[in-house]
């Protein structure tokens, strides 16, 4: 053979050879992506009744901090309330009462005002309209059931709500 012929021959199979590699290199990325799409739909994902049981005790740590003025706590525990319903919208999308949940976020943003203010008096009454309004969310998704209450208890023993 001559050096152009054998040049020729040689860049044709090498391209033979790439076009079978990228066929099986696709037919692997395709496996592997079929693979992870069934992995991540059988991932556990929080349910919407996980969240607001996360989020009924942050209401309770929030009232007790707020009540013995440990308004860094209080921020901490509203925020925490906030992150849970954020949450609740990126990962229960299918549950039709998070259309319901936008009620919510003004009592959060008045209760969050008085937090910084550091204002114990329109705490007590912000913390009232938010419980309401959790409650006026329950009704309105056929939750009415689930009634909350501004709690007389702390959720927690081992807890200091005190400003240290």
């Amino acid at each position: 053979m001559k050096q152009p012929e054998t040049l020729s021959l040689l860049c044709l199979m090498l391209f033979t050879i790439s076009c079978n590699n990228k066929s099986n290199n696709t037919e692997q990325l395709q496996a592997r992506i079929d693979s992870l799409e069934k992995k991540l739909a059988t991932t556990y994902k929080p349910g919407l009744g996980e969240f607001m049981s996360g989020i009924q005790v942050h209401h309770a740590k929030l009232w007790f901090a707020g009540q013995n003025q440990n308004w860094k706590l209080a921020d901490f525990e509203l925020h925490e309330m906030i992150e849970a319903l954020d949450d609740i919208k990126s990962f229960n999308t299918d549950r039709p009462e998070i259309k319901s949940l936008q009620m919510i976020y003004a009592p959060l943003d008045s209760l969050n005002k008085c937090v910084q203010e550091k204002n114990l008096s329109t705490f007590k009454s912000n913390f009232s309209l938010l419980t309401t309004t959790c409650n006026n969310c329950h009704r309105d998704t056929d939750h009415g059931f689930n009634v909350i209450k501004i709690p007389d208890t702390p959720p927690f023993s081992n807890q200091e709500f005190k400003h240290p």
